[in-house]
């Protein structure tokens, strides 16, 4: 399946807050909305967080997940990948709780600690919707996300062993391609995994297209043929590096968690118009856009009948 792109969407993520976007998708109803509209234009994986619906902010609570993830599968055929990185300040149980209810075929798994920074954008409002976003949003200039390798280890035995489930490996900088090949050397890592290249990210490596040869140079150094990689920029440099990812041989990822544009001053009306956009670039590159079934097999996934919702 050389020929084959896999489109990823991460549909809400937990970094932008609804005062920025009208768009962003923050209740069930909004984010299995946007979900399926998005699988319909051509994501084969849907990367979940779920937020408050209350006030949109970002919780782990399994309870507010279950009330999307049956819905979403019910309606279209992609795979459901769900966060375990969660939000900043979650614990790694709390961050562990809905992926261990829901079994999915997928977890999202950042492979390492780092600073994680997003503290400029709260810079860019004056007004806000709710009280919890300036302070949230200000608060990571002093905010390590935790994954030390005890916490990859585990979350790898108590998800991946335990359950089948998959991941798509978070790899903000060079050292987290080592530290995946660390686990692949373990054996708790086996090919073919997904290794999901993200730029941009302060606190991470930066956007800059060297450092995206760079990275797919040590990758292949590392792994061989025993990977499928994918890449995912930050804000503006979205579209830029995915089509740069497909013309090199990867996959790719877009939705409003990366990016809340579709074009410069333009906010995407939802994730679905970004997944069109991407969709239309790969095919005009004279590329495919894999189909569910496709991704399931190239990422040796367990299939949606084996998850627990």
């Amino acid at each position: 399946m050389a020929n084959k792109v896999i489109i990823s969407v991460a549909v809400t993520g937990s970094i932008h807050t609804p005062t920025m976007s009208p768009h962003l998708p923050v209740t069930p109803d909004e984010i299995a909305e946007q979900s399926i509209a998005a699988a319909k234009a051509g994501a084969s994986i849907i990367h979940l967080h779920a937020r408050d619906p209350k006030d949109g902010r970002p919780t782990p609570d399994p309870d507010v997940f279950m009330q999307f993830l049956p819905r979403i599968k019910q309606n279209c055929d992609a795979v459901i990948n769900i966060t375990t990185g969660g939000g900043a300040n979650m614990t790694v149980d709390q961050r562990m709780a809905a992926p261990l209810v829901a079994k999915p075929e997928m977890c999202s798994l950042n492979m390492g600690s780092m600073n994680f920074g997003i503290f400029g954008l709260a810079d860019r409002y004056k007004d806000w919707k709710h009280d919890w976003e300036e302070p949230f949003l200000r608060g990571t200039d002093n905010f390590i996300f935790r994954n030390t390798f005890g916490d990859i280890g585990r979350i790898l035995k108590e998800l991946g062993e335990a359950h089948g489930t998959r991941f798509e490996h978070e790899c903000y900088d060079v050292g987290h391609l080592y530290t995946l090949a660390h686990f692949v050397d373990r054996g708790l890592v086996k090919p073919p995994f997904f290794v999901q290249m993200i730029f941009g990210i302060l606190g991470g490596i930066g956007a800059d297209m060297r450092n995206l040869m760079f990275m797919k140079e040590t990758a292949d150094k590392l792994f061989g043929k025993d990977y499928r990689w994918s890449v995912l920029a930050a804000g503006k440099n979205q579209m830029a590096f995915c089509t740069q990812a497909a013309m090199m041989g990867g996959n790719v990822r877009v939705g409003l968690e990366d990016s809340l544009w579709l074009g410069k001053g333009q906010l995407a009306p939802d994730n679905a118009a970004q997944v069109a956009k991407i969709r239309r670039i790969i095919e005009e590159l004279g590329l495919e856009v894999a189909t569910p079934s496709e991704a399931r097999a190239m990422l040796a996934l367990k299939g949606g009948d084996r998850v627990g919702f």
